[in-house]
Formats: C-alpha cells, sequence, structure tokens
C-alpha cells in the first residue's frame, strides 16, 4: 500500500486521500444506515441484547466483506459506460468521485437522520448515474451513451423484483409456520410475551432462528454491499492514479498468460463464427492500423484491438515491466474485447453452447483488470462493521413498530429475516446489487399482511416515498455537481 503515494504530486496526494476517506465514510454511513435493518428484528423481539446484536453483526458484516469477492463492485463499476472508464483522466476522476461520493452521503444521512429506511443501494446507483448522464451532456454524447444502459437495466430489475419477492415470500413463510403451529408462543409479540408469561426473551428456538438469521442478514448485507464500496475505490483509485491501478500488479505470469490466451482464443471464437459475426465485427475489413488515436469502443475494430493488445502482452510476465501509458492501453483494450463480447453475446444466431463459451473467455480476459487490492477490502470492511455499531436506534424502531399497526411477532421477525438472508445471498450468486433495506422492510410489511395486523399508512407512505424519490433525488444531486466540479476544473 506504501507504493501508493510514492511519486505523487501533493495535489493529487490530497486529493486521493479525502477521495478515499468520503468512500470509507459513506461505507461508516451506510453501515449505520442500513445494517440497522439487519439488527431491527433481533434487537426489538429482544433476541439479543442491542450491544451483543450490534458487535456480531459488525464482525459478520465484516466477514461478509472479506469473503464476498468482487462481482458485485463491478456491477456498479460498469454501470458507467465503457468509454467514461477509458478516457478518464485525473481531473475529471476526481470530479467524478467527489460529485458522486457527495451526493450519497448527502442523501444517506438525510434519510438517517429522519429514521427511514431509505436505500444506500439506490442512492450510490443515481449517482453513478446522475454523472454518467451529466458527462453525456457535457461533451455532447448522445444519452443513450451517456451510461451502460443493459445494466442500469438489469441493476433495476434486482432492486425492483427482489423487495417484492421479499414482501411475498415473507408472508406465505409467516404463514406456513401459523399453519404449522398455531398456538405455538412463537406467534406473540415481546410485549405480549412479557405480560403473558412474564418472560423476557423468545423461547429458546424462536431465540435461535431469530439470532442466526440477523447474522445471515448481516453477512450477505457485508458481502453485497461491502462490494459497492469495493467498486466505489476501484473507481477513486483508477480515475486518479491509472498508473498503479488499472491492472492488477499482482498479477502472476500465468494470470498475464490467461489473459493472452484469452485473446487469442476469442480471436479463434469470431473465426469460427464468422458467418455469424464477420458483419457487426468487420472480420477481414479492419487493419492493424485502423485504431484511432482517441481510442474509443467500436465492434468493427475488433481484430486491430487483439492484435494491438497481443503485441502489447508478448513475452510480458510481470506488468510492473510495463510503462505507465502502455499499461493503461492495455486496459483499455482489455475493456473494450470484454465490451464487444457482451454484445456479441447478445446476438441472435449464437447458440447456447457457444454463448457460455464466451462467457468463459470473457472472465478469463478480465481476470487482471477486475480485481481489488486486500488493503482495499479490509478497509470496506473496517468501515462497514464499525459503521454498524452505531446509529442503529431510530431505524429498528421503525421496523419494529412503525410499519404495522401492532408490534411483530416472533414468528413475523423469523419469517422476514429468513427471507432477507435469502433474497440477499442470492443476489449475491449472481452479482447483483440489491437494497437489504427495502427486502427486509417489505417482509416486515409482507408479515403483517399476513398476520393481518394492518399496515401503518403513514410510514409505508414514507418509504414508499423515500424510495422513489432516492433514485431521482441522487441522480440530480450527483449530475448538478459534476457539472459544477466540471466547470470549475474548465
Amino acid at each position: 500500500m506504501i507504493d501508493l503515494f510514492s511519486g505523487l504530486d501533493a495535489w493529487v496526494l490530497v486529493s486521493l486521500l479525502l477521495a478515499l476517506t468520503f468512500v470509507l465514510a459513506f461505507e461508516f454511513i451506510n453501515g449505520f444506515h442500513d445494517t440497522a435493518n439487519a439488527v431491527a428484528t433481533v434487537i426489538y423481539t429482544k433476541a439479543m441484547p442491542p450491544h451483543l446484536a450490534v458487535f456480531f453483526s459488525g464482525v459478520f458484516n465484516f466477514l461478509g466483506v472479506l469473503l464476498g469477492g468482487v462481482g458485485v463492485a463491478y456491477a456498479i463499476v460498469h454501470l458507467l459506460p465503457v468509454e467514461l472508464l477509458i478516457n478518464v483522466n485525473t481531473g475529471h476522476g476526481l470530479a467524478m468521485v467527489f460529485s458522486l461520493l457527495a451526493a450519497a452521503i448527502t442523501w444517506n444521512l438525510g434519510t438517517w437522520y429522519f429514521g427511514i429506511p431509505a436505500s444506500s443501494s439506490h442512492t450510490l446507483i443515481g449517482s453513478i448515474l446522475g454523472v454518467g448522464l451529466a458527462n453525456a451532456l457535457i461533451n455532447d454524447i448522445p444519452l443513450a451513451d451517456g451510461v451502460n444502459w443493459q445494466k442500469a437495466i438489469d441493476i433495476a430489475m434486482s432492486l425492483v423484483v427482489s423487495p417484492m419477492a421479499g414482501f411475498a415470500v415473507a408472508a406465505l413463510v409467516l404463514i406456513g409456520l401459523k399453519w404449522w403451529r398455531p398456538l405455538s408462543k412463537m406467534h406473540k409479540t415481546p410485549d405480549q410475551r412479557r405480560k403473558l408469561d412474564d418472560k423476557k426473551h423468545p423461547p429458546f428456538w424462536n431465540r435461535m432462528v431469530l439470532v442466526v438469521s440477523a447474522m445471515g442478514v448481516s453477512f450477505v448485507h457485508g458481502s453485497n454491499d461491502g462490494q459497492k464500496g469495493i467498486g466505489l475505490i476501484m473507481l477513486v483509485l483508477i480515475g486518479i492514479v491509472p498508473a498503479k491501478f488499472v491492472l492488477d500488479l499482482n498479477s502472476t505470469t500465468y494470470q498475464i498468460e490467461r489473459t493472452r490466451d484469452a485473446t487469442l482464443h476469442m480471436s479463434q471464437f469470431y473465426q469460427r463464427n464468422a458467418a455469424t459475426l464477420g458483419e457487426f465485427l468487420a472480420l477481414g475489413k479492419a487493419k492493424s492500423n485502423d485504431l484511432p488515436e482517441q481510442f474509443s469502443c467500436n465492434p468493427q475494430q475488433t481484430e486491430p484491438t487483439i492484435a494491438a493488445l497481443q503485441s502489447s502482452l508478448q513475452g510480458v510476465t510481470d506488468y510492473h515491466s510495463l510503462d505507465t501509458d502502455k499499461r493503461v492501453e492495455v486496459r483499455r483494450y482489455l475493456l473494450c474485447l470484454d465490451d464487444t463480447a457482451k454484445k456479441v453475446g447478445k446476438l441472435p444466431g449464437l447458440d447456447a453452447r457457444e454463448k457460455a463459451d464466451l462467457e468463459k473467455l470473457r472472465k478469463d480476459l478480465t481476470a487482471t483488470t477486475e480485481y481489488a487490492p486486500f488493503w482495499v477490502i479490509v478497509a470496506v470492511a473496517l468501515a462497514l462493521g464499525l459503521g454498524t455499531m452505531v446509529g442503529w436506534k431510530r431505524v429498528v424502531l421503525t421496523v419494529g413498530e412503525k410499519i404495522g399497526k401492532q408490534g411483530m411477532t416472533y414468528a413475523q421477525g423469523m419469517s422476514a429475516q429468513i427471507t432477507a438472508a435469502c433474497a440477499i445471498g442470492m443476489a449475491n450468486v449472481f452479482a447483483l446489487p440489491v437494497s437489504t433495506t427495502h427486502v427486509l422492510s417489505s417482509g416486515v410489511a409482507g408479515t403483517m399482511v399476513a398476520n393481518k395486523s394492518g399496515l401503518q399508512g403513514g410510514t409505508v407512505k414514507t418509504i414508499l416515498l423515500a424510495w422513489v424519490l432516492t433514485l431521482p433525488a441522487s441522480m440530480g444531486l450527483a449530475a448538478g455537481l459534476f457539472w459544477l466540479a466540471s466547470k470549475a476544473i474548465g
């Protein structure tokens, strides 16, 4: 990590430290903003004392970040169009990073202050989209190219479908529990348990399930939301100090050979499917010197890009041997080939087996660009874990008492938590960012309906309003800040 600071101008160093502080602040805020949802039911039902619940939730959030991988991280990064990612310079990198972070932190703090379970995921994604669209307007780029809309649609679907699924599945789980054990004590609220049984805590097995499922939600939250922070830091590092982070400088010789082989196999793949892809890729027509000085991604430049990449990596066994410009160049080639391969994979005419082969080649191709240094993962894990341990009270009260017209029963808490843990875990498998806030609060609302408790209209309207407003508000904030920052740096 010490190498990170060597050879940097003072203003770049200060900017870098400030940007990293902003990202870690966002993750810290995310910890006490979102993770309150993970411990809300276990604290409200008195299955665990608050201090123990938030401590162990912080630990499991930390472990979730450490073990979660980087799939969701790069799903967030690739919301920005590949043109912006490959042509970013230090000034625009700073403007981009500070704009989206300032917008995300402002909205997160505001909703937390008012105790509204708004989504940090929506906030972050809205901020990134705002920067992408503002960049398109400033540089006269068509809005259709300002954002990676296919990735945005995929993420939007996961954000919309996951709370709906949480509502329905949690309701069904509760109905199943009521059918299985209609007279069980798990259908009591904490107040009823205290008044009727003179007991403070839930029955033993209910308590165990509540504790285990809460820690499960904490773990998958850390995995999903922690990766968003990792993605943000990689945007910071690539935008501000590209020479050191455009490629994984710790890549082994085998990993570099794997990348080089992937380009060769990709060329063979395109030739094998020339009848289907020839026109789209201009196979056999483009020349090796066709790449423009201002590099841009164009499927019809695929053959020259592959040739240029193979030439750049010829004989390379260690990325340190490449100079700064060559590293940036190699990353541009890799990102463009990956972007083209994504488009090719969606074309009609390719059979399922060929598409599967192309997907494997894409993974090999991006093995040394889609990464995160270990210190980045640890820093995000610590920020999220520590954030978990403060500021949880406001949201716990909202989730436990203000969604339904009566308090939450133990069975409702178990149903909502089990559903949330499974839903977010599935999203992690498919590298899709989802909102812990919306999945869990929707699950609680589903159990209230299934329990015929009714919903508190005011709270539900507030949550829905935050859900609807978060995306446009964060987009507008980030776009405005990026416009101002771009004007300031000229």
